[in-house]
């Protein structure tokens, strides 16, 4: 085996060797105590302690970034550490991973954490009847093994360069063996913080966790109040008036009003944040491949970046892959062209289509007057959208997966393998477009195994260029992270761009100023 850095694991696809955790460096300007207050949306009535379930910003705040733990972790600069576990290696196939787990730590009620609670952990993602997003990557899984009570090796079933990556997944956290529903109920993890209170939908509070295994070099808060603010000027006032410390999904139309308030600043982070509209390829009309390319041609992306965005991101081109990608391509931008849309209407043997389209601002800030334009720029090549407002409460359990056309958003994930076999695997729970494209299919499998850089760089090339040409889900624009922060609070130099909030991990990362 040989030793390897994420750098060379990125850029040259090996695998095998031994990539050793850093942890996080001490911060010596950060302060500890006090308390961090944050208004957040992304929350839902129906929300729990089931890492399985979540699908949006709240509540992986509440589960990854304070209260549970994952085996890896991806840092603020994009690099791989560890967390529960210390160190990982590999066979020089990538198909067997050795992972050696962290001592010493303790469950929030005393239990002692290794192996046995890794696998089961795992495990919690298979079966028939699994809705968990991560169900595909733990089905890649052939054998768990418990070696020693700190040492688990999993054997995949063909190999995949990007394993450690997914164990870092905000689904797949790690619940005490043999208590796994009791932990769900009450929230019982290995996290920074312990929790307090609870109240689905609405709050949730915790305390600092005594003699945590990160030591002094995050927590750095007495303790945290998450308050559910889905409502957007709920939300911004919360902030203007002091009662939060900090928001997500700043609202552009008062931006101006937030930078003139002299407690408060804007963060703005660019990372592969992307706004989508995703078509069910399994039902009519979007099973035609023709249908699909005339809404891609009817859609104005600049316009949407300029009005939507108000500038902060840039236009997509049907591709979930951007520039903080390793594997990202630039390919020609599909342009706003109603000429080309009526062509494709013509090709699907129609002179005009008529199609309702779901869209909620719990989708992403701005979703309804995004469908609204969309159906503006359509109309003149013949498209007729439908905008049905859904309620926020619930989109993502009743409307997101059910409705034939929809609006969106996703995160993005670190790496290419990641991204797409989460939401463009066939038969994957979040493949909200039902993709199932022979070649796609066959290039996934394939470059998920390979340990050839310039292969791999081709192979994600081509799978980039089949989806903006024949995929399933319109990808309009990438969105910058932007969230308000009060003067009292102090961020590190480097922010996560993965997902909002510093990765989500604003309690473990931020302290008071």
């Amino acid at each position: 085996m040989q030793n390897i850095n994420r750098r060379g694991l990125l850029k040259t696809g090996v695998a095998a060797g031994v990539l050793a955790a850093t942890g996080l460096p001490l911060r010596a300007q950060m302060t500890r105590g006090g308390k961090l207050t944050a208004g957040l949306s992304g929350a839902n009535t129906s929300d729990s302690w089931d890492a399985r379930t979540h699908s949006d910003i709240f509540m992986i705040a509440c589960c990854q970034g304070a209260v549970f733990d994952s085996l890896t972790e991806v840092s603020a600069d994009g690099s791989l550490i560890g967390e529960l576990a210390e160190s990982w290696e590999a066979t020089a196939d990538a198909k067997t991973w050795t992972f050696n787990l962290r001592q010493g730590v303790t469950f929030h009620n005393g239990k002692t954490f290794g192996a046995d609670d890794v696998i089961e952990s795992l495990q919690m993602h298979l079966g028939e009847e699994s809705k968990s997003a991560a169900k595909p990557i733990v089905e890649a899984i052939s054998e768990m093994i418990k070696i020693t009570d700190y040492q688990v090796q999993f054997v995949l079933a063909s190999g995949n360069a990007d394993f450690p990556y997914l164990m870092s997944d905000y689904h797949i956290m790690m619940y005490p063996a043999g208590m796994i529903e009791e932990a769900i109920a009450s929230g019982i993890g290995t996290g920074l913080y312990q929790v307090q209170s609870f109240d689905p939908g609405v709050r949730m509070t915790a305390t600092r966790f005594a003699d945590h295994y990160k030591g002094d070099s995050a927590g750095f808060f007495d303790e945290i109040e998450y308050i559910a603010i889905n409502d957007n000027t709920a939300r911004m006032n919360a902030l203007m008036t002091g009662q939060v410390d900090a928001v997500n999904r700043v609202d552009f139309k008062v931006e101006a009003l937030l930078n003139a308030n002299p407690n408060v600043r804007i963060q703005e982070v660019t990372g592969n944040q992307h706004y989508t509209f995703p078509m069910l390829t399994g039902s009519a009309p979007f099973n035609d491949v023709n249908v699909r390319k005339a809404l891609k041609y009817g859609v104005n992306r600049q316009e949407m970046v300029d009005k939507i965005l108000l500038g902060h991101g840039q236009v997509g081109n049907d591709t979930p892959i951007g520039p903080a990608n390793p594997y990202y391509v630039e390919m020609e931008q599909l342009e706003y062209d109603p000429d080309q849309a009526k062509f494709y209407l013509q090709q699907a043997g129609l002179d005009s289509l008529d199609v309702d389209l779901s869209a909620s601002n719990a989708a992403f800030e701005g979703a309804v007057d995004a469908a609204q334009l969309y159906q503006a720029s359509a109309a003149g090549s013949g498209i007729n959208i439908n905008v049905i407002q859904e309620p926020a409460d619930g989109y993502w359990s009743n409307v997101w997966l059910k409705k034939p056309w929809c609006a969106s958003y996703w995160s993005g994930r670190a790496t290419e393998d990641w991204m797409f076999s989460t939401a463009y695997e066939a038969g994957a729970p979040w493949n909200d477009s039902q993709w199932d494209h022979p070649r796609f299919q066959e290039l996934l499998l394939s470059a998920r195994a390979e340990l050839d850089s310039a292969k791999r760089a081709e192979q994600y090339g081509e799978m980039q260029m089949i989806l903006r040409d024949e995929g399933g889900v319109i990808i309009p624009m990438f969105a910058n992270y932007v969230q308000g922060l009060g003067t009292s609070i102090q961020t590190p130099e480097t922010v996560g761009n993965l997902w909002q909030m510093d990765n989500g991990r604003m309690a473990e990362r931020w302290s008071k100023a």
